[in-house]
């Protein structure tokens, strides 16, 4: 069991930034890959960025050199550091964690911080 709490979320003018933290209560080493999703009222929730145990990064077109997403395995937190942001970012934002064992796939959620670009 892995939990997951995000924080950092707030209320910014477009073109501001924020820093969005997601802090694990075990190794996210052990963890195959972890993410940050999104879900704006009334929308899917949709996958905005992740990031292997490797170190890979990938993107949603829409946030791609604006978002950056880095961890830290010995803090055991993932940050998701946004610029540039726009109003069509708001939303909540939640941190996940995935863990595949074959064709066995175990998600973990946080409860989610709310983003709001507004001017």
């Amino acid at each position: 069991q892995v939990q997951l709490v995000e924080s950092g979320g707030g209320v910014v003018q477009p073109g501001g930034s924020l820093r969005l933290s997601c802090a694990a209560s075990r190794d996210i080493f052990r963890l195959n890959t972890m993410g940050w999703y999104r879900q704006a009222p009334g929308k899917e929730r949709e996958l905005v960025a992740t990031i292997t145990s490797a170190g890979s990064t990938n993107y949603v077109d829409s946030v791609k050199g604006r978002f950056t997403i880095s961890k830290d395995n010995t803090k055991n937190t993932v940050w998701l550091q946004m610029n540039s942001l726009k109003p069509e970012d708001t939303a909540v934002y939640y941190c996940n964690g995935r863990i595949v064992l074959g064709v066995i796939i175990q998600d973990y959620w946080g409860q989610g911080t709310q983003v709001t670009v507004s001017s």
